[in-house]
Formats: C-alpha cells, sequence, structure tokens
C-alpha cells in the first residue's frame, strides 16, 4: 500500500454531501461538527474530511459504523487515554497510517507524551511502560493476532476494570481494526493540513514483521 499513490476513491467534500449523507455522518455528532465548522471558517484541508468524505458514498453503513464508533470513542466507560493507546497500537500494526496520523493528534490532547507514542511502536514489552499500560498495548497485539485476550491479559484487565470497560477495550480495537482495513484499502489520503510521518517513521511502520 505505500508504493501506491492516490485514493481509490475520490473522497466527496462537505458542499457535496446531502441531507442523507449528513444524517449518516451525523451518527458521530462530534466527528461531523469537527469537519464541517472547519471548513465553513475556510480551511479545505480538515483532519478526518477525506475519510467521512469517502464513506459518504454509503450512507445506510456509514450511519451504523459511526453509531458504533461514536460510541466507543465517546461514551465509552474507558479513559480517553486508554482508548488512545489502545488505538495508535492497533493503527500501528495494521500499517494503517491515515488512522495512525490523526491518532497522534488525539493522543497528545490525551495526555501521552511524543516519548510514550514513540514506544507504541515497540509493543507492551518495551521498557518504561507501567504494568497497565503495557497490558493496554499487550490486548491489542493479542486481538491483532488470535481475535482473542490471552487468559492472563483477560485476569489481569478483569482486576483492573468493570466488565464493561473490558467490553469497550475489545470493541474499541475492533472498531478501529475496521476503520485501518477501510483507509487502507481506500488508500485514503492525509489531508494536505496534517503532519505526515516522518521518513524513518514511515519506514519502520510499513517494514516492520
Amino acid at each position: 500500500m505505500q508504493n501506491e499513490t492516490g485514493p481509490r476513491v475520490k473522497p466527496l467534500l462537505p458542499p457535496q454531501w446531502d441531507e442523507v449523507q449528513l444524517d449518516a455522518l451525523g451518527a458521530f455528532p462530534k466527528s461531523l461538527q469537527f469537519v464541517l465548522d472547519k471548513w465553513k471558517a475556510g480551511l479545505g484541508d480538515v483532519r478526518g474530511m477525506n475519510v467521512l468524505g469517502t464513506m459518504a458514498y454509503y450512507p445506510a453503513l456509514t450511519k451504523a459504523y459511526m453509531t458504533f464508533n461514536a460510541h466507543v470513542a465517546g461514551a465509552s466507560a474507558l479513559d480517553v487515554r486508554t482508548r488512545e493507546i489502545a488505538i495508535l497500537r492497533l493503527s500501528w500494526l495494521r500499517k494503517a497510517e491515515y488512522e495512525y496520523v490523526q491518532h497522534i493528534i488525539l493522543g497528545l490532547r490525551a495526555g501521552l507524551t511524543h516519548e510514550e507514542i514513540e514506544r507504541i511502536e515497540q509493543g507492551p514489552d518495551a521498557p518504561g511502560w507501567s504494568a497497565d499500560d503495557a497490558d493496554i498495548l499487550r490486548a491489542a497485539d493479542e486481538l491483532c493476532a488470535d481475535a482473542k485476550l490471552s487468559k492472563p491479559t483477560w485476569d489481569r484487565l478483569s482486576a483492573r476494570f468493570s466488565l464493561q470497560q473490558v467490553m469497550d477495550l475489545i470493541f474499541i480495537i475492533g472498531c478501529y481494526e475496521v476503520l485501518a482495513m477501510a483507509v487502507n484499502s481506500f488508500n485514503s489520503d492525509i489531508e494536505p493540513g496534517v503532519a505526515p510521518l516522518a521518513a524513518t517513521t514511515r519506514e519502520r511502520m510499513f517494514n516492520q514483521k
């Protein structure tokens, strides 16, 4: 995918979204409003616009997915920092550059440091993680590899979190797994106003085994 240039589906721009498409995208109100507000302010390279503009082609599917996304990314019982660690690790493992870049921004806003975000590349066994943070990363690794949490990871997460929080963790990783498949398959472009990955980081992402 990294050798292919240009999107496979040309995103529709906000002025092209009709009422049905706006209703579907509005199932995740915060996401839609962010894009519309920035567009109306004259910013033509709004973060997230290319994915919404691609999903707008299929309103019924989009409404279902965005309803799910709105829960795991907003109404979840997990704190935002935990969510962003999980999403960033999943995005890294799936080589979903578009998704990873967007969530670097959100991860920093959630309190992650640049050092921690760089360490996410290395996974749960990298020096410097707390046991709790390592388990979030390990959950993403296990779900990506086996579609199942191991018993030790399940037991540790269950001792720390409520059942609803463990469910939210599983489902947020699954939600962004689906999105990673989509943005990678669409070959979604990062919006021009969003800082791309450094060349060395991008090389590590696409050369990981």
